[in-house]
């Protein structure tokens, strides 16, 4: 195991949080069994909660900056997913930081251009064959959307079903911040301004990338009580 200066980064979505281990728990479990076989601790920690295909990841600049200052290592619990994220993959190359990922320590540089390389290939294939099935699709007289009169009857049950699963969305945002929440009011600080005010502080962002007020956090926190 490598040993030295250890910078542990985070990343959850809105999306369900456990599907491929990339819940906050499981990730936090994976560095902290890491760092006890290799005998070191963590210098600090950067938990990144990013909406749908965000790019910017204010969390991930921050990790690099420190790294690069102190000379310390990035951990990564779980690469899989993360690799195949041209903007993530581009990050962290163009930093020069030393990075171990938990769940595949093999990988390298090598590794990270092929797997960018990849996912940018594997996103171009599929919007050419998205683009080419419409046109096809409207070349043979076909109507899309709900400009079929036949579809109109369907197009509550889907709005329905989009307002379900924006719901869903919003469960999902509020159960991966909820620790960090948690982790504050730990620390003593109990008011929903002084929660939003170190959320902010931490450089993470509400669902709509937006900074966090007592309402915000007051919405978060009914979700734990409602569970």
């Amino acid at each position: 195991m490598t040993k030295g200066n250890f910078v542990a980064y985070y990343r959850v979505s809105t999306q369900r949080q456990g599907r491929s281990g990339l819940g906050l728990a499981d990730q936090q479990k994976n560095i902290a069994d890491h760092m006890t076989g290799c005998g070191s601790t963590l210098a600090a920690e950067f938990t990144e909660i990013e909406s749908g295909r965000k790019k910017d990841r204010e969390q991930l600049k921050l990790a690099l900056a420190h790294c690069r200052k102190h000379k310390s290592v990035l951990l990564i619990a779980k690469l899989d997913r993360l690799a195949r994220n041209v903007a993530f993959v581009s990050a962290l190359l163009e930093s020069k930081v030393r990075f171990v990922a938990v769940d595949m320590p093999e990988a390298d540089a090598t590794f990270l251009q092929m797997a960018a390389v990849f996912a940018e290939w594997e996103a171009k294939k599929i919007s050419e064959r998205t683009k080419a099935a419409l046109a096809q699709a409207v070349k043979r007289g076909r109507k899309l959307g709900w400009a079929i009169p036949s579809r109109r009857e369907q197009q509550q049950p889907a709005s329905l079903k989009g307002a379900a699963r924006n719901a869903e969305k919003a469960r999902q945002f509020a159960s991966n911040v909820l620790p960090i929440i948690n982790e504050i009011r730990s620390a003593g600080i109990s008011t929903l301004d002084g929660i939003a005010g170190r959320l902010n502080a931490r450089g993470v962002t509400t669902a709509r990338g937006s900074q966090w007020y007592a309402a915000t956090v007051r919405s978060v926190l009914a979700y734990q009580a409602a569970a």
